[in-house]
């Protein structure tokens, strides 16, 4: 199934960005794209390795390994953004990859933008990611923005959101079915 989505997502009209102010040229990229399986259904992920080479060299990495496969969206909130990536679910994890160094660029933090979740240093991130579900200007130049949602928004719009009270935290999560490179998708 997800590979019947890729190609169709792939074959038909070129891939519109929900970021497009900030996209460059639609390219359908099978190396440089994510498919990210969440419970109600795919979403097609456009990296963009002109951006953030290392970040983006990252996620495929970590996700040929199948790391992201059955993570937690540990941190949801709404009309902010969704976190995930962490293996101990509670946002103090990450791979037992180094850190990576900020690639700060010009991509705006917009509805259906991916960016790298790190530390107070902007020299810390490493296996935690989230997508936006609304523009967030604070955030542009402050952290790293490597890809962009190009279809199933509407299925990051169903993951559980997290208490207020408790800055997102979310009680009984929404996981990551799988997440895996495009060329890679059987």
């Amino acid at each position: 199934m997800l590979r019947r989505t890729l190609l169709a997502a792939l074959a038909g009209a070129p891939l519109i960005s929900v970021a497009a102010e900030a996209a460059g040229p639609a390219v359908a990229d099978p190396e440089n794209t994510l498919i990210l399986q969440l419970k109600d259904g795919p979403v097609v992920i456009r990296l963009r390795p002109d951006l953030a080479p290392k970040h983006v060299e990252r996620l495929k990495t970590l996700a040929r390994k199948g790391f992201y496969d059955g993570l937690k969206f540990h941190r949801v909130i709404e009309g902010f953004m969704a976190q995930t990536g962490d293996p101990r679910g509670d946002g103090t994890g990450g791979s037992t990859l180094p850190n990576l160094p900020a690639e700060f660029n010009p991509m705006p933090f917009t509805r259906g933008v991916l960016g790298m979740a790190r530390s107070s240093s902007p020299a810390s991130a490493n296996s935690q990611f989230f997508i936006m579900f609304a523009s967030a200007p604070s955030l542009n130049n402050q952290y790293t923005a490597f890809g962009e949602v190009v279809s199933g928004m509407e299925f990051v719009d169903k993951i559980k959101r997290g208490s207020s009270a408790a800055n997102g935290a979310v009680t009984d999560p929404d996981v990551i079915v799988k997440l895996q490179v495009a060329a890679d998708a059987k």
